[in-house]
């Protein structure tokens, strides 16, 4: 089965990139696009009403643009908005949530941290997967303030190691030894989080399950590509300079309002 019409990612801002990133290097040859709500973000703090609507227009823009299956590169998005998109639209979604899973099965402290937005800790999605490890403690803590920084380009900042100390420093007096990223932006923080977390803390994150849950639905439904690799498009609807930089300047990106 071929079809080379191109994948739809979409996110709240720069963080799916880090998701795209994961699709990119296992299927080289697809096309993609790529769309960056930054004027919205961050999505964590938005009713769950906001977010469904946000996330119908994405879909809009990228159904538009003839994409063959779209990939929700936001943890919010997905947990808030995906049954919705899935009942309106006839394209396969590929959402992306708190990898619980691995971590709770392979935790040998039975003490897991989710470093989450707002928006997904209190979905209805991410409590029902967490109620399936009950021998298993959870410790939830909302980013406040984590995407907004990376958004406005401030990833190494004094004020974004001030927030992570903050934020994991009861997580490691609590004995966890896994640490979920339960948003897209966050993957771009583990540097930073490496340096606070002692050594045997493992990180999880979604981008290589979702990349190969991509693979799958191409492989089962939809078709991948026989052309030659072509150059992902970007497009974003606010200031372009920080997904650029987050790009770091490999490719075009096209501010376009949307």
């Amino acid at each position: 089965m071929t079809n080379n019409n191109p994948i739809g990612v979409f996110d709240s801002g720069i963080g799916g990139t880090s998701i795209w990133s994961a699709i990119h290097e296992l299927l080289p040859n697809e096309k993609t696009i790529y769309l960056a709500d930054s004027k919205n973000a961050p999505y964590g703090q938005r009713t769950k009403e906001e977010i469904v609507a946000l996330s119908k227009k994405n879909v809009d823009f990228l159904i538009a643009n003839n994409c063959k299956l779209i990939v929700v590169a936001c943890n919010t998005a997905t947990t808030n908005a995906i049954r919705e998109l899935r009942e309106e639209y006839d394209i396969p979604f590929i959402g992306i949530e708190p990898a619980i899973k691995p971590a709770a099965n392979n935790s040998k402290t039975q003490v897991i941290g989710i470093l989450a937005t707002k928006g997904t800790l209190n979905s209805e999605l991410f409590n029902k997967t967490a109620e399936m490890f009950q021998n298993t403690t959870i410790i939830e803590q909302v980013g406040h303030g984590l995407v907004q920084l990376i958004e406005d380009g401030n990833l190494n900042s004094p004020e974004m190691t001030q927030l992570l100390e903050t934020y994991l420093q009861p997580m490691i007096e609590a004995n966890i030894d896994y640490l979920v990223l339960g948003c897209s932006h966050y993957p771009y923080l583990i540097p930073q989080i490496k340096k606070i977390l002692p050594e045997h803390i493992k990180i999880i994150d979604s981008g290589e399950a979702v990349a190969r849950q991509t693979q799958n639905i191409l492989r089962e439904q939809v078709g991948f590509t026989d052309t030659e690799s072509s150059d992902p498009v970007f497009y974003v609807n606010s200031n372009p300079s920080v997904l650029e930089s987050i790009l770091e300047n490999k490719y075009p990106v096209i501010q376009k309002d949307f």
